[in-house]
């Protein structure tokens, strides 16, 4: 089963700055605006290190200059690893309706596996693109600067308790983000304490919630180092994440929305009818009521979404019966099967709009966004034939899909909040 290690943390010293003007979010959430944000608050910003291309910058330069960097901040003391291998305790509280909440973990090494040992789960498609770049940046810096977001079963609450305890201090580093994310990281470097932590997840495994391109990067590297230099493939062997309970309370997943745009003929009166096969129609409903219908799906575990096709018409769409996902996906589980996003994507987009999965891997009809208001302004500004606003994903169907060895439709899943990058860092050695 899961396999975790201590390491000596990269981390930022004093001399670079404070740590809110160094730390960023996930690279593949940050505008070019954004970066240069980021840069001009301190020019030692961790941005550019994971995400080093400006819009001026060639591809092949912006990773040499990534090296360039991360060696001279580690020449000038800006970066040090630390003197003992430790665990490192992060946790991040936040406000949600009005509510507050917190997730705590804790950042190690894992030891890589191929998904087909059933140790290291996936739930999610990756795309090619993406990975090539994180594999670049990676044979470039020898750097995991992020951590792979990972989730694991802990019904007796045994690895909480640990890490609990452990963090019961001050932290060694705190800060608010621009988005009222606090951010806590705890330093462990107790041999007791780690042992305990390693032990305890002997038997987990482990579920990627967010991070699936860094964890088949890692993979590709390492199998890359094994045939470049055999003799020293160093640590290789090992990625770091953030590994969270998944009874964690403070765990959240925000839906994906998707938008369609660029068919070359859109009728909405022609959807409806042939939806009506498969779903109850509830159309002609403004935003609200289109959003309460959602609501109640989701917590009587129904399949629905809401069609948007501008003028305030939102068309509630709730799944008849799940039978008909079983004849059309009779290979798939149960799990993946009866997914909203799979509904949808089988029964809507394959089957009535012709967006079949080569053309939703490469976006061309068909792109995503976390912010329900963006798909509707899409709309309203007539750069898309129309959104549909979807359910969040339960964390037992992440789970269950993944046990079935299977893989959800890309962008099926959001974990809010997203992990900060530049607290801790790992020199692959």
């Amino acid at each position: 089963m899961a396999e975790i290690k201590a390491f000596n943390g990269l981390r930022y010293t004093d001399k670079a700055g404070a740590i809110d003007e160094l730390c960023c979010p996930p690279y593949d959430i940050i505008s070019p605006e954004e970066r240069a944000g980021y840069v001009s608050k301190n020019r030692h910003n961790i941005v550019r290190l994971e995400l080093p291309r400006s819009s001026s910058d060639d591809t092949a330069e912006a990773y040499e200059k990534a090296a360039a960097h991360l060696n001279k901040w580690l020449d000038e003391g800006l970066l040090k690893c630390d003197s003992k291998p430790g665990i490192y305790i992060y946790e991040m509280g936040f406000e949600l309706n009005g509510q507050a909440h917190s997730v705590k973990g804790f950042v190690s090494l894992v030891k890589l596996e191929e998904f087909s040992k059933g140790v290291i789960l996936p739930h999610e498609e990756t795309l090619s693109k993406a990975k090539a770049d994180r594999f670049d940046l990676m044979c470039a810096t020898g750097c995991n600067f992020s951590q792979i977001y990972s989730l694991y079963d802990d019904e007796d609450g045994n690895v909480f308790g640990i890490v609990e305890s452990a963090s019961k201090g001050q932290p060694d580093s705190c800060f608010t983000d621009e988005n009222n994310i606090t951010h806590k990281l705890w330093c462990v470097y107790d041999e007791d304490t780690i042992s305990a932590l390693i032990n305890a997840m002997r038997d987990k495994k482990l579920y990627i919630a967010d991070g699936h391109h860094r964890y088949e990067t890692a993979l590709k590297y390492k199998q890359h180092l094994a045939e470049v230099q055999p003799d020293n493939i160093g640590s290789s062997e090992y990625v770091t994440m953030m590994l969270v309970d998944m009874e964690n309370k403070g765990l959240t997943v925000f839906p994906t929305h998707r938008i369609v745009r660029g068919l070359d003929s859109f009728d909405y009166n022609d959807v409806v009818e042939k939806c009506r096969e498969y779903f109850e129609i509830t159309p002609y409903l403004n935003r609200e009521k289109g959003e309460i219908g959602l609501e109640k799906a989701y917590s009587e575990n129904k399949k629905a979404f809401v069609l948007f096709t501008g003028d305030n018409n939102y068309t509630l769409m709730v799944l008849k019966d799940a039978e008909i996902m079983e004849k059309l996906l009779p290979d798939a589980s149960r799990s993946l099967r009866e997914l909203d996003v799979s509904v949808l994507h089988t029964l809507v987009l394959e089957r009535i709009f012709g967006i079949d999965k080569e053309n939703m891997a490469g976006q061309k009809n068909l792109t995503y966004t976390r912010s329900a208001d963006k798909a509707i302004s899409e709309v309203d500004g007539q750069r898309a034939n129309c959104c549909f606003l979807l359910n969040p994903t339960h964390i037992s169907e992440i789970r269950d899909v993944a046990l079935a060895g299977e893989k959800m439709p890309q962008k099926s899943t959001y974990f809010y909040p997203k992990l900060t990058t530049g607290l801790v860092m790992n020199k692959i050695y």
